[in-house]
């Protein structure tokens, strides 16, 4: 048999490490890009920096934008805005029972461009819903019970529904709202800049500050790294305890069948001692049968005395038959044991 479980926490182990691996790495990155206090100094910071670009930097400032989206339900203003709507109800189950579930309904997200405006300047952000770290409030969370005509509901009764209502959810990125972006800064032809996700890098928009997301980063990884060593530790437990089973059970059939030989021989000691010279008149294939011991293959210290049925096989004495539902040598279901006597 395979040990899944051990294979299991070892994979999972190395996954952990890789996750460890990665937040490691992206909080060294974070350490080492330029840090911007004023927005006014990005666009000469670029000038500088022509000959090592792409530049990743961190910047922060408000949230802002020249087109904001009206929310329709909480009435804030925002540049990305997520609606969702969930058909809550009952369903009938095979058990007799009615059990919550729901379904996905609506689904959609309105996007507009926006800026970072700290005071001194502004800077484009593009790709912010891809960026790692980027939480949306929840300005509205209505719930809205079901209205369903009298025939619909019977129709849906039938089909073992019960409707309950659609709880309706709406995720915003307010105006206002203080960020740190980390990404790379671009300035096109006419002087504007953005932040981008860069080809190689982190890119993050979050409300923590640059060092919050440092310290955070940090303490995952070390969280990471600590949860795979637990997780190696346990799974080299369980395969070493496997192969230890595996030998265990492999010396045990060494030894059941050291005991079966040395049976079989000492037998065919005692009749061939009893039969002198009436022996050689017997067949060949006799003298196999017996050379094979009549004794309980469960035991291995008792002979064989019970038939079973249907199948017909004797292999099993009454004392291991009694704990036996099918037969260990077709695996056929055990109706009934016959007890036979020797004469």
């Amino acid at each position: 048999m395979i040990p899944v479980g051990g294979i299991t926490c070892c994979l999972s182990a190395a996954a952990l490490y890789l996750l460890g691996r990665s937040s490691g790495r992206d909080a060294d990155v974070l350490k080492s890009v330029s840090r911007v206090n004023q927005l006014k100094d990005l666009a000469q910071l670029l000038d500088a920096a022509s000959k090592v670009l792409p530049l990743v930097v961190a910047v922060s400032g408000r949230v802002g934008s020249d087109t904001p989206i009206n929310c329709e339900y909480s009435g804030l203003r925002g540049v990305i805005v997520e609606q969702t709507a969930e058909q809550h109800f009952l369903k009938h189950n095979d058990a007799g029972s009615w059990i919550q579930d729901s379904a996905l309904m609506l689904s959609m997200c309105k996007e507009v461009p926006w800026y970072l405006d700290d005071g001194t300047s502004r800077v484009h952000v593009v790709g912010a819903r891809g960026a790692t770290g980027l939480v949306l409030t929840v300005g509205s969370e209505v719930f809205e019970e079901s209205g369903r005509s009298l025939v619909r509901g019977t129709l849906d009764y039938l089909q073992g529904l019960k409707m309950l209502g659609v709880k309706r959810i709406e995720r915003v990125l307010p105006t206002g709202t203080p960020l740190t972006v980390v990404g790379e800064a671009v300035k096109d032809d006419i002087g504007s800049i953005r932040i981008q996700r860069p080809h190689k890098g982190p890119f993050y928009v979050s409300d923590k500050t640059i060092d919050q997301l440092i310290a955070n980063l940090g303490k995952w990884s070390r969280l990471y790294k600590y949860a795979s060593m637990g997780f190696t530790v346990f799974g080299i437990y369980l395969l070493a305890k496997h192969a230890v089973q595996y030998i265990m059970e492999r010396r045990r059939h060494w030894e059941m069948r050291k005991r079966v030989l040395a049976a079989a021989a000492k037998k065919a000691g005692q009749e061939e001692g009893g039969l002198n010279g009436k022996a050689e008149n017997r067949s060949e294939s006799t003298n196999k049968d017996r050379m094979m011991p009549d004794l309980c293959v469960i035991c291995l210290e008792q002979e064989y005395n019970s038939v079973f049925v249907p199948c017909g096989h004797m292999c099993c004495c009454m004392a291991c038959s009694s704990h036996l539902t099918n037969c260990p040598l077709c695996r056929r279901r055990i109706d009934k044991v016959v007890k036979t006597f020797r004469h």
